[in-house]
C-alpha cells in the first residue's frame, strides 16, 4: 500500500518518480535546519527541495528560497547569507493552525463568558 502511495500522491513525500529523478540526476547541496534536502541537477539547470514532513512551502527559509528561485547562485551551505541582529527567525506560514494571529475582539480569541465587542443587530 505504501508503494502504492508513493507513487501516486505527492502529498505524502516524494513520489517514486522523484526519488528516482534524485537518484539519477541529483547533486545534494544542503539541507535546512528543518531538516529539507536540497538538490541540483549536475548541469545546474534544475533545483528542488524533498522536505522533511510536511510539505509547505513556507517551511523553506528565505536563505534557500532565493538560491531555489535562482536569486543568488551559490546555495546558503557554501556562501551562507550575513544575517542582521534586527532579524528574526524564519517562521513558516502559521494560518489555518491554532497558532495563527488573532486581533483583539476575534472570535477565535474570545471566551464563551467573556462579553463581545459588539452587538449584532437585530430587527424590531
Amino acid at each position: 500500500m505504501q508503494f502504492i502511495l508513493r507513487l501516486l500522491t505527492w502529498w505524502n513525500g516524494q513520489t517514486l518518480g522523484t526519488q528516482l529523478f534524485t537518484w539519477r540526476k541529483g547533486v545534494k547541496v544542503g539541507e535546512d535546519d528543518q531538516g529539507n534536502q536540497f538538490y541540483r541537477t549536475r548541469d545546474g539547470k534544475k533545483r528542488w527541495v524533498i522536505y522533511n514532513g510536511e510539505m509547505e512551502a513556507s517551511r523553506v527559509s528565505p536563505d534557500w528560497h532565493g538560491w531555489l528561485h535562482y536569486t543568488w547562485d551559490e546555495p546558503p551551505s557554501e556562501k551562507p547569507l550575513r544575517h542582521r541582529v534586527w532579524e528574526k527567525p524564519h517562521q513558516e506560514n502559521l494560518t489555518g493552525t491554532p497558532l495563527a494571529y488573532a486581533p483583539p475582539g476575534s472570535i477565535r480569541r474570545r471566551h464563551p463568558e467573556e462579553p463581545r465587542d459588539y452587538e449584532a443587530w437585530t430587527p424590531e
